[in-house]
């Protein structure tokens, strides 16, 4: 993700209730549109099943959104539980303009603020490079099944030292 544009870092703010059927429809968008060299359409066709396994985990952690300059979300992220990374999403409109990495900058800061010594994630092949430019370790290869379609991803972690 590159920095973003103009210089000017895009407003973030806390995500809210309001914001579950616009996240749900970033996530979807996103997963529609990942990269056809890195995932083939069966594989996209099954991750968006789980988008209807978001609304437990946007209403239990806690996230931030990424709004365009007339507010409207364009990415997001989410701490859930407090130690890990569960969801990062970004429209394809919006991506290669930093947000994704402002995302999550932002919450390995907040986790940071909370005593949080190291926060973990389950990386895609789409976001595994940015994770590993934040400093973010591989602890392994994972394989797993979504709706009987095969994916790997990564396990990720990151040591978080006080400001």
């Amino acid at each position: 993700m590159d920095e973003p544009l103009h210089g000017q870092p895009h407003r973030l703010r806390p995500l809210e209730l309001a914001d579950h059927a616009a996240l749900r429809e970033i996530y979807l968008e996103a997963v529609h549109h990942a990269d056809p060299l890195l995932y083939s359409e069966p594989q996209r066709n099954a991750w968006c099943h789980w988008a209807d396994q978001l609304q437990p985990s946007l209403s239990r952690g806690r996230g931030l959104v990424s709004c365009a300059a007339e507010g409207t979300p364009e990415a997001f992220a989410l701490r859930d539980p407090a130690d890990r990374i569960a969801l990062l999403y970004c429209r394809p409109r919006s991506q290669r303009q930093g947000r994704a990495r402002q995302l999550l900058q932002a919450l390995e800061q907040q986790a940071r603020g909370e005593g949080c010594r190291q926060l973990t994630t389950e990386a895609s092949l789409l976001s595994q490079p940015l994770f590993s430019a934040e400093g973010w370790q591989v602890g392994w290869r994972e394989a797993l099944l979504i709706q009987g379609v095969p994916f790997r991803r990564f396990r990720m972690h990151k040591q978080l030292v006080a400001d």
